[in-house]
Formats: structure tokens, sequence, C-alpha cells
């Protein structure tokens, strides 16, 4: 357990990749505190087991589009748990249309989740990192932070920015004992994944199952939906002594999507 005495906070974790990596980090030790929306009795009982495994977990209701919110997330989390000393940015959600019909507050709001609110969260973890001159900051981009794909265009332009904001933070962190990086998954069978399919149905004119064949597993060479929990473990893996060197990458883990 090379985590014990580390506390890594998540945020949109209480269900699909983040909470594969709150499990995956409880697992080696760390302390957590996952965040996001959902159920209040099934969000207690994912907190209740992460509890169990590492000795002390956290929820966090704070809204990912609300800079102060996020500032004080993390405040709470260094006054509860300390730290934080592991920070994954995973919050997301998507929209799919043209965009000459995108409504604005769609894109506001992807813009805001998805891209925004690692910014806040970094800045928020930075100095507490620079301080005990240890850090792992972590976000999920996409395949989609390296090609394009039609209709999902302020996903796309999120996770190209992910990659960017993770260059230069790391950039600006690298000589205080802090790592920064970005997986960019392929398709994870997430709920996530699952709700964009009916939008994708409506936008191609396509059924269900020529989404998940033809649209979503058209580009993995695999053929294979990614898993969560392998998402997970390379994170875990970053989080490692034998990774201090590794910052500022953004690492594919999307079945050969991104290879051809």
């Amino acid at each position: 357990m090379f985590l014990k005495g580390k506390t890594a906070l998540v945020t949109g974790s209480t269900s699909g990749i983040g909470l594969a990596y709150a499990k995956a980090l409880a697992a080696e030790g760390a302390q957590v505190m996952i965040n996001g929306f959902g159920d209040a009795a099934a969000i207690e009982t994912e907190r209740a087991a992460l509890e169990a495994t590492s000795g002390k977990a956290l929820y966090s209701d704070a809204d990912m589009t609300k800079p102060d919110a996020i500032h004080a997330m993390v405040q709470r989390c260094h006054d509860e748990l300390g730290g934080p000393d592991i920070v994954i940015a995973n919050a997301g959600v998507q929209h799919v249309e043209p965009i000459d019909t995108f409504p604005i507050a769609k894109w506001d709001q992807i813009i805001a989740i998805n891209l925004s609110s690692a910014f806040h969260l970094m800045q928020a973890a930075i100095p507490l990192m620079k301080a005990n001159k240890w850090g792992r900051i972590i976000s999920t981009a996409s395949a989609h932070s390296k090609v394009a794909s039609p209709f999902k265009s302020a996903y796309v332009t999120a996770k190209h920015g992910i990659d960017g904001l993770t260059k230069t933070a790391a950039l600006e962190t690298a000589t205080f004992g802090i790592t920064v990086n970005c997986i960019s998954p392929g398709y994870v069978w997430t709920p996530l994944v699952e709700n964009q399919i009916p939008d994708t149905m409506k936008a191609r004119n396509l059924t269900r199952e020529q989404v998940i064949n033809d649209v979503l597993l058209d580009g993995q060479p695999t053929k294979q939906f990614v898993t969560a929990e392998q998402v997970a473990a390379l994170a875990v893996f970053l989080c490692r002594d034998e990774a201090a060197q590794i910052t500022g990458s953004n690492y594919s883990i999307d079945g050969g999507w991104t290879a051809e």
C-alpha cells in the first residue's frame, strides 16, 4: 500500500472512471475525497466502502461550474484529510449536436465542467503540493484531446484544452516534486457514454446498435471498450515514485484509436 499517508481528491467520482480511480487509490492506502452528483444513498454506500478500505473517505457535492466551490472543496479536503497529495480532474459532461444548432448554454456548461474546473482544481491544490514538495495531478482527457469527431465541438475543444493545460502546469511545477499528466481513454462504457447514445442516434439517424458498433467502436481497432479499471491502473502507476520523471505527458489508452 504505497499511498499510505497520502490523500487523493477525485472530481466526478460517484460513478464510472472517477469511482474506479477512487477505489484503486484507496486500495493502495490513500484516503480519498469523492465528488459528484447522484443518488444520495448510493453515494454514501460507495463512500463507506472506500472508508472501509483506506481508513477515511469524504464526499463533496461541490458544483464544478463554480470556482469558489472548487476552492472550498480543496480546502475542506486539506483541513479534514490532509494534502491533497493527489488530485484527479475527472468531472465531465457531454452533448452531441451540430455546431449550427449547438445550445450556447451547453457549450458554456461543457467548457466549465470539462476544462475550467481542472484549472480551478490545480490552482487550489498546487500551493499545498508545493509546500509538501510532492504532488500528483492527473486529468482525464480523452482520445478527443488528440483527434476530433463531428457533433462534439465543446467536448473536443475542452479535451484539447486539457492537453495544453497539462503541459503548462507540468512546466510550472517541474522543480517542486509535482508531476502533471493526463490520460486519454477511448470509449469506456460509463454513464456518460451510455447517455450520449440517444443524441447520437438522433444526430446521425442511426439505431442504438449502429451507434455502438459503427460510431463508438468504429475507431478502436481492438473493437472493445476500455474498462474504467484499466484507466485507473494507469493513474495509480503515475502516482508511484517510479513515475517521478513522467510529467507533461498525455497517455492514450484507446485500443489503438489515435494510432491510425
